[in-house]
């Protein structure tokens, strides 16, 4: 039972982990709030951790029930998602080289990067369709046997709190990471995170049109 337990855990933490990729999203984070402070960004990084805890526990255990509520296939969610965060890696990806603000200006833009931890720093940059998705598949055969359904909601809050903590960890460093990069080695990072991030867009697009469309291409024709 433990050792099922740590397996499911460990499937889990790595396959959300893989999906989120916080080490290249924390350069696209550290470009979205350029110009807080340390401590400021600090803050940020530990809000989007929660949101990103509260995402994943709400994906885990009514994340089918709530698609189904609204009437959202995991299609429509994979393309939606998919468009939102193609988009913002493409508005990254042209975006001026950011230059050292102005203090009158950095406590507006800091005060409003605070205002967007969940949207779109935690959704759909952190924890997006893709990581949302596959923590709905990772339960969605959980079954109603009461050791089973324990065991399975222990693996969803220890997996929530670990993602969550890796998050904070890697964002509230992410200057460590320019910083051992240097100013030009930073941009590049910028600049291929944003890229990445744009072609994972498209690709969580184009799995959601494949699942889409593969049912209705595979569809037999009705012989009269």
């Amino acid at each position: 039972m433990v050792e099922s337990l740590i397996s499911d855990i460990l499937f889990g933490f790595t396959g959300l982990i893989s999906i989120i990729n916080p080490i290249g999203i924390a350069f696209v984070f550290l470009d979205r709030t350029a110009s807080l402070t340390t401590e400021e960004r600090t803050a940020l990084a530990r809000k989007i951790a929660i949101n990103v805890m509260c995402v994943l526990l709400v994906a885990f255990f009514i994340g089918t029930p709530i698609l189904h509520f609204f009437g959202i296939s995991m299609q429509a969610l994979r393309i939606g998602g998919g468009l939102a965060v193609a988009v913002g890696g493409w508005q990254m990806l042209n975006a001026p080289d950011t230059q050292p603000a102005e203090p009158a200006v950095k406590r507006v833009d800091a005060d409003n990067a605070m205002s967007k931890a969940f949207f779109p720093l935690t959704i759909p940059l952190t924890t997006g369709p893709g990581s949302i998705a596959t923590a709905v598949a990772l339960t969605a055969n959980r079954t109603h046997k009461l050791s089973a359904f324990v065991l399975s909601s222990v693996a969803s809050v220890v997996i929530s709190i670990a993602v969550a903590a890796t998050v904070y960890l890697i964002y509230s460093r992410a200057v460590i990471f320019a910083k051992y990069l240097g100013v030009e080695g930073t941009k590049v990072a910028m600049r291929v995170s944003s890229f990445l991030l744009l072609c994972i867009g498209v690709q969580i697009m184009l799995t959601g049109f494949s699942e889409f469309l593969i049912p209705i291409a595979t569809m037999q024709p009705v012989v009269k």
